[in-house]
């Protein structure tokens, strides 16, 4: 019976150590209950607040991805828009240049879009002594041979004579270009300088050629006709000219000294040219007019240095126009027009000479071929 209460006891108070642990814990699981609530609505707040944001970046992205597909299209395309710019564009100066390269070293065209080509870029036509001759100063002085007789005398000459014309007047002023590049090579070296004031010197003198007074618009317009050339390009003409005479007077010792002995001769004997002539027999050139000539007469500047002159008077010596040697004049009579003289020339032979050494051993290279039209 102890026992038994015993038993009794011990279950009583389990009993009761429960009911005071659950009395104990109660409040302790509620309050964890409600803040276990509280976080998980927090986290629930929280969740939802992202979910919305990632709703946003979503639809953001879905659009910029839609924008996308009509931007990066747009973007190649004009990607190849310069790409095939730039191809075509090689194209079209590749066909350029050929067609030019042709166009004068293969065909000799002389037309006005080639000269003014060759005037912006320094083609070389040949070379003489290793120095490049300017394609353009090859049609500048064809251009001015053939211009005329092209627009006044092209319908007297069938067309083959007139195309052996045309090479003749190209291999002339290919020649002339050759030999003024020579002089520009000789200038360099010997330090001979050719200034902008004696260029307009001498185009101010070509204004009053023959006694006329002409204007410098008049005087452009009537080399634009006869020549086809602007006041620039006879400009360039007239330096090339000035230079060559510089250089010859310079290394043609033997010129001037054959112009002394003129100068001598004519003092001693009261300006007697025939005198000189006979003295001199080989190494001058002696001419008579014969009678009156007009004094527009174009011979190298000697009808118009004749005019400044009173009859028996000598004019002493002067470079000829042409730059190729002195001349002397002596005056017989005069008019208001015409003039009557006899003339001692004294040619430049060095520069000439020179120059016939330097095609013999080679160094002249000429990258165009001119021959005869029959010959074609």
């Amino acid at each position: 019976m102890e026992k038994s209460n015993k038993n009794g006891d011990f279950g009583a108070s389990r009993t009761h150590n429960l009911f005071l642990r659950t009395e104990l814990l109660y409040p302790l699981s509620y309050e964890a209950t409600v803040c276990y609530n509280y976080i998980m609505n927090l986290l629930k707040k929280k969740d939802a607040k992202k979910t919305e944001q990632e709703k946003v970046e979503e639809r953001r992205e879905e659009v910029l991805a839609k924008g996308r597909k009509f931007k990066y299209p747009l973007q190649w395309t004009r990607h190849r828009i310069v790409i095939n710019t730039i191809l075509i564009s090689i194209i079209v100066l590749a066909m350029i240049v050929v067609g030019g390269w042709l166009a004068l070293y293969r065909l000799n065209m002389t037309d006005d879009l080639l000269f003014r080509i060759t005037e912006i870029f320094p083609l070389p036509v040949a070379t003489v002594d290793s120095e490049n001759v300017r394609f353009s100063d090859y049609l500048m002085f064809y251009r001015s041979s053939m211009t005329s007789i092209e627009r006044q005398s092209g319908s007297q000459f069938d067309e083959s004579s007139f195309n052996e014309l045309r090479n003749e007047y190209k291999l002339s002023a290919l020649s002339e270009a050759e030999k003024y590049t020579y002089a520009l090579k000789l200038a360099k070296e010997l330090n001979i300088d050719v200034t902008q004031e004696e260029v307009s010197a001498e185009f101010n003198r070509h204004l009053k050629v023959g006694g006329i007074d002409r204007s410098e618009e008049a005087f452009t317009k009537i080399i634009e006709s006869n020549f086809g050339l602007t006041k620039s390009e006879y400009e360039r003409m007239l330096y090339l000219t000035l230079v060559k005479a510089k250089v010859e007077m310079e290394i043609d010792k033997n010129a001037n000294n054959i112009a002394k002995q003129v100068e001598s001769i004519l003092a001693e004997s009261g300006n007697d040219y025939h005198s000189a002539a006979e003295r001199l027999d080989g190494q001058i050139i002696y001419e008579e007019t014969g009678g009156l000539v007009d004094s527009k007469n174009i011979d190298g500047g000697r009808a118009t240095e004749a005019m400044k002159l009173e009859p028996g008077q000598s004019s002493g010596r002067f470079v000829s126009m042409n730059g190729d040697g002195f001349y002397f004049v002596k005056l017989i009579n005069k008019t208001e027009t015409e003039v009557n003289f006899v003339s001692i020339k004294v040619p430049f032979t060095k520069f000439d000479s020179n120059f016939a050494t330097l095609r013999e051993e080679g160094k002249i290279q000429e990258y165009i071929q001119i021959i005869p039209d029959e010959q074609n």
